[in-house]
């Protein structure tokens, strides 16, 4: 949520950067200050009726002791704690409406964010790696792949379920539970996270908190009547575990990870973009989140990234990295990084992380604060990105490592995990 004080300050200014993300959302400001000043009127006049009361009720005690009639100034103070009262319930009203407001206008995007208006306008950043190059035959999709190494089944996850769900089974339900297990590795043992388990069921003040509520809820799956939700990512639960909460300032970066399925309703159009795994209602991510100091938020952003990138470096899958310009970022975020892995079955890359700095944007909306060395309360800033998302990653690792007799190569570091070096029909 943004700070009121930066839109009294400064209106025209926040109003261009929201607008620069497009969409109407900008258009809010002038009503939100409508009702700050509202608010904040009736506030000066509630304080000055106070102050006229008890004056008044002092000459009340004055006016008794001394015998003289009081029925007319009594009336008087009556009529004053009337109007006390409604302006109490317009003022309260206003600041309803205004937070109704503030929750509905995104962030605004951090001053060194490109400027465009879609996913066309985000700049290249970095590469790793090369395209993988296959000598004698042509590269298979996943889909083709995992039928044909009976890996995963869409069928069975559209018989139990319906379509967007797929169903593991065999060596591809061990890789899935190999990908978990070094993923979690990786990010406890060498990035230093603490891992944490928390329940798929969060509240309507979780998806406030880290801002998919109100705008995206029709995305989400509810239950009792919206009261409570299946976490579209592991960033709700893991992100809330600290909301309402004044950390030491000697305990920031805070930094959690944490392995859960992931729910959402969309599930993309037919086509090649979303073909087989690529996008699902269930999928399954290792979320990494950073709570840190103001001051040390864009660092630990690039921090951050790299503990993504390590992650596809170690598997051998070649990716890229870009910057999401204004028109592409997303809701809550001030800043992010999208790395997209090469998928050489599908013959295009694959948005498998995304990096994001939210700034306080989440901080305020959860009231999640430290205690700075002046003995100050302040807002924190928050981080998240999928470390990685596993679909995506599935796919990429399938598509690149497969081999000429069918069969798929293990990267080195994930050995350990699966218990072979090969998947195939037959293979050890």
């Amino acid at each position: 949520m943004l700070d009121i004080r930066l839109l009294r300050e400064d209106p025209d200014t926040i109003r261009d950067q929201v607008k620069s993300r497009g969409g109407d959302s900008w258009t809010l400001i002038d009503e939100i200050l409508e009702c700050d000043e509202k608010r904040r009127a009736g506030e000066t006049e509630k304080q000055q009726l106070q102050s006229e009361r008890n004056r008044l009720s002092k000459e009340i005690g004055a006016r008794k002791k001394a015998g003289e009639d009081t029925a007319e100034i009594e009336s008087e103070v009556r009529g004053i704690g009337e109007r006390i009262k409604a302006i109490g319930e317009e003022a309260g009203a206003a600041e309803e409406r205004q937070r109704s407001l503030l929750l509905q206008v995104p962030n605004t995007p951090h001053a060194d964010c490109p400027v465009g208006e879609d996913e066309d306008a985000n700049p290249f950043v970095r590469e790793w790696g090369e395209k993988p190059t296959f000598a004698g035959f042509e590269p298979k999709d996943h889909v083709a792949i995992g039928k044909d190494l009976d890996l995963f089944s869409f069928e069975l996850g559209t018989k139990i379920s319906s379509s967007g769900f797929v169903t593991f089974t065999g060596d591809g339900a061990r890789l899935q539970r190999a990908l978990i297990q070094f993923l979690l590795h990786l990010h406890t043992t060498e990035h230093g996270y603490r891992e944490v388990y928390p329940p798929v069921l969060v509240n309507r003040d979780c998806m406030f908190g880290t801002g998919q509520l109100p705008k995206f809820e029709d995305d989400m799956y509810g239950l009792e009547d919206g009261a409570l939700f299946l976490a579209p990512t592991a960033e709700v639960p893991v992100t809330n575990l600290y909301r309402e909460s004044i950390l030491p300032e000697a305990e920031l970066p805070l930094k959690t990870t944490a392995y859960t399925p992931c729910f959402r309703r969309e599930a993309g159009a037919a086509g090649k973009e979303s073909r087989g795994m690529i996008r699902m209602h269930q999928f399954d991510k290792v979320e990494l989140v950073n709570i840190t100091h103001p001051d040390e938020s864009f660092a630990q952003l690039e921090s951050l990234t790299a503990e993504a990138e390590k992650v596809l470096q170690l598997l051998g899958l070649h990716y890229r990295v870009i910057e999401l310009c204004t028109g592409d970022i997303g809701f809550s975020a001030t800043k992010t990084y999208d790395i997209e892995v090469w998928a050489p079955g599908h013959g295009t890359y694959l948005e498998v992380s995304s990096c994001s700095n939210f700034a306080d944007y989440q901080a305020r909306r959860m009231k999640l604060r430290f205690k700075d060395e002046k003995g100050k309360n302040r807002f924190c800033h928050t981080l998240n990105g999928s470390g990685t998302a596993l679909p995506r990653l599935y796919v990429a690792l399938l598509e690149t490592h497969q081999q000429d007799d069918g069969t798929i190569a293990v990267p080195e570091a994930l050995q350990p995990f699966f218990g072979g070096s090969v998947i195939g029909k037959g293979a050890s």
